[in-house]
């Protein structure tokens, strides 16, 4: 029986691999090459709550700056800082360790006690830069949006062509794919949820069981996209699509495209989706669902794992808006910034600017 420590064997990992990175990209080939997170502060990821702290109640909302470190770990230090349970901090979303990222957290505080405290929690790694009383515990996926201010150095290649590609994808977007920090270092996440879903062993630790089913269910939805991107389908609504409308999990389906459908798609008010597969029937019908059943193939044993498991069937935009673009360009240095809803890759954008941008990362990018 192989360790913990034993190497993944070549063949399966080279497949994982192919199957995360090697996704067709919807704006033709990357017009340069250049290299990425060379340093922490190359990438930059502020998120968006969309909300304020209420001001009162029995949890303290922090604003907390990291560099190098993951979420979970400020969590746990957070914690030890406060005196309370790790599983008592709350966290909107996961983000990258490889980075200089400020996100929320939220801890319970006592009403006798000032929230200024809290801004002497800190170590290695992390600082809080503000704290305000709120009244309920953080939840996942409660937050809007994420900003993001990137640095690609040494970057070479046609740059006529890579402004032009810039501007298409301020204009029109990019696909939605799941990057490759989903699916676990070297595909590990994926790996492991295709060998579950061929009757292995389920992994023991509860969040090693999340990170697989998670990579699953993001290769089905993967597969999907892709098709529609050969397609040519995954900026526009097909008969029978599963229409998702922009910033909301809220979908509808729609047997046929009229005019005012197409023109709330041209203008990103709605958009195609793809499956987060789960229990119940796909709402794709007609022209979107052939899309859907020609992707699928083979993918029978992660839809079989992830039904067993208790997921519900849910959706997601095919396309990403790349709202709030811009960028400057000097002596082989190049800085993007951008805005992406909750969930969405940065390495998305990257995939149809880089060659190679899909390179195999250990972070996690919400």
């Amino acid at each position: 029986m192989p360790s913990c420590c034993s190497p993944t064997p070549t063949v399966t990992l080279a497949r994982s691999r192919a199957d995360v990175q090697d996704l067709p990209t919807a704006h033709g080939e990357p017009p340069v090459r250049g290299r990425i997170r060379m340093a922490p502060e190359d990438f930059r990821v502020t998120e968006i709550l969309g909300f304020a702290a209420d001001g009162e109640g029995p949890h303290v909302l922090l604003e907390v700056e990291k560099r190098g470190a993951n979420t979970g770990w400020v969590a746990a230090q957070l914690a030890r800082a406060a005196g309370v349970q790790p599983r008592e901090v709350g966290w909107s979303g996961l983000k990258d360790r490889d980075a200089v990222t400020r996100q929320s957290f939220s801890l319970p505080w006592p009403g006798h006690s000032a929230v200024e405290g809290c801004l002497e929690f800190g170590g290695e790694g992390y600082r809080v830069l503000a704290a305000s009383r709120h009244g309920r515990k953080l939840r996942p996926g409660s937050h809007r949006a994420n900003r993001f201010a990137l640095t690609v150095r040494d970057v070479s290649g046609n740059l006529d062509a890579l402004s032009e590609r810039l501007r298409t994808i301020a204009a029109q977007g990019v696909p939605n794919y799941f990057g490759p920090q989903r699916f676990g270092r070297a595909g590990s996440n994926l790996l492991r949820a295709r060998d579950w879903a061929e009757g292995g062993p389920a992994p023991r630790d509860r969040a090693v069981r999340g990170y697989a089913l998670s990579a699953a269910r993001s290769e089905i939805y993967n597969q999907v996209a892709a098709e529609r991107v050969r397609q040519g389908a995954w900026n526009v609504l097909l008969e029978g699509e599963a229409v998702l409308l922009d910033g909301r999990r809220s979908y509808f389906s729609a047997g046929t495209i009229d005019e005012t459908l197409r023109e709330r798609c041209r203008t990103m008010d709605v958009h195609p989706s793809a499956p987060l597969w789960g229990r119940g029937a796909t709402p794709a019908l007609a022209a979107a669902r052939e899309i859907e059943e020609r992707a699928l193939t083979g993918t029978a044993p992660l839809q079989r794992l992830l039904e067993a498991q208790g997921l519900d069937h849910e959706r997601r935009s095919v396309r990403l808006p790349v709202r709030g673009l811009s960028w400057r360009f000097d002596a082989g240095l190049l800085e993007l910034e951008f805005e992406l809803p909750r969930g969405a890759y940065a390495t998305a954008v990257l995939h149809e600017l880089l060659a190679g941008a899909w390179t195999d990362e250990a972070g996690v990018d919400d």
